[in-house]
């Protein structure tokens, strides 16, 4: 089960808005809040740089407006959107996949009726990192062996409940280690300082944290590979993850390739967003992928063509009149619902 959250951030930011902000709008405009994850990740850049883009190209013609904030993740992404505090989110696939059967940690939560998919963005690329004087082969494996204070990720985070889900279909038990519950900033720091021995950060291919930690203890922090064999094993059977190419040369030190793994993340949507609203934000992305590449490299990827891929929820009916509108077929899968 999710816990409750502090909002202060969030009910700030609702407050600052022009009232009317923070519900379902009527059709000629509005304000909404697009909430992210933590601000040493990809997410957040990613989240400010989609608000802009409706505040500039949205903002004046139609009076939709939009505030991008922080927050603990996926995890508490979920609960704002289901109790209205946030009307768009960015989402890692893995709970989009609990948001529809009500499994995983949203079993207690049951199906998520209200959540829909608008786009696939990029791969949510999982970084294994530990300190190399812990490492044996080179490979996740090595975590079987691991000893000491390991990060899983800030509480209530996406990253938490994603690492725990991988780790236990690998086989490991991690209640063993000593745990820290930490964002990715704080993460990289406890490593540099010497207080935590490895963490995992799951984000954008590029993401600053993995290059920070990298650049700062050279050799003595290695970013472990993915073996396919041990890639099957840590995707459960769930069908979400896949396997990715870290280039050579996209991190300090690295000169090689890396094997891992990667899940989609994904552009959520509260169902009662009117569809219109919804329809001009998505054609706005498309019509500026050039602008989003500009402000981080994992979503250069981004095309019309893989707009579609991985998405685990259905498609709100804003976005699918879009895709239909530049050519695109609907799976069946994901057509919009009622």
């Amino acid at each position: 089960m999710i816990d409750r959250f502090t909002r202060r951030a969030v009910l700030a930011a609702a407050l600052a808005l022009p009232l009317g902000g923070g519900t379902a709008l009527a059709q000629d405009g509005g304000s909404y809040i697009l909430t992210t994850a933590g601000t040493g990740g990809t997410y957040y850049p990613v989240g400010v740089a989609l608000a802009t883009l409706a505040k500039i190209h949205l903002q004046n013609a139609h009076g939709i407006d939009m505030s991008a904030i922080s927050s603990a993740g996926s995890g508490e992404n979920t609960v704002l959107m289901r109790e209205g505090q946030a009307q768009f989110a960015i989402m890692q696939g893995l709970f989009g996949l609990w948001a529809r059967e009500g499994t995983g940690a949203l079993e207690s939560d049951g199906p998520q009726e209200n959540m829909r998919s608008i786009a696939m963005l990029w791969p949510n690329v999982e970084h294994y990192i530990i300190r190399t004087d812990m490492v044996q082969d080179g490979t996740v494996s090595d975590l079987r062996e691991f000893s000491g204070t390991f990060s899983l990720g800030a509480r209530n985070s996406g990253n938490e409940f994603s690492n725990k889900f991988m780790l236990d279909n690998f086989g490991i038990d991690w209640t063993q280690w000593d745990e820290a519950y930490m964002g990715f900033g704080p993460s990289v720091d406890a490593m540099i300082n010497g207080t935590v021995a490895g963490t995992i950060i799951g984000a954008g291919i590029g993401v600053s944290t993995m290059t920070r930690v990298k650049a700062q203890m050279g050799d003595a922090v290695t970013l472990l590979s993915i073996t396919p064999e041990e890639a099957e094993e840590m995707g459960g059977g769930a069908g979400l993850y896949f396997p990715f190419t870290i280039p050579g040369g996209t991190y300090p030190g690295i000169d090689e390739d890396v094997q891992t793994i990667a899940q989609p993340n994904f552009l959520a949507v509260n169902q009662d967003v009117p569809e219109e609203h919804v329809y001009l934000f998505t054609k706005t992305i498309y019509e500026n992928l050039g602008f989003l590449c500009n402000i981080h490299p994992a979503t250069c990827d981004m095309t019309l063509e893989n707009a579609l891929d991985g998405l685990p929820l259905p498609l709100h009916a804003g976005a699918a009149r879009y895709y239909e509108e530049a050519g695109l077929t609907i799976p069946e899968g994901i057509a919009p619902r009622d």
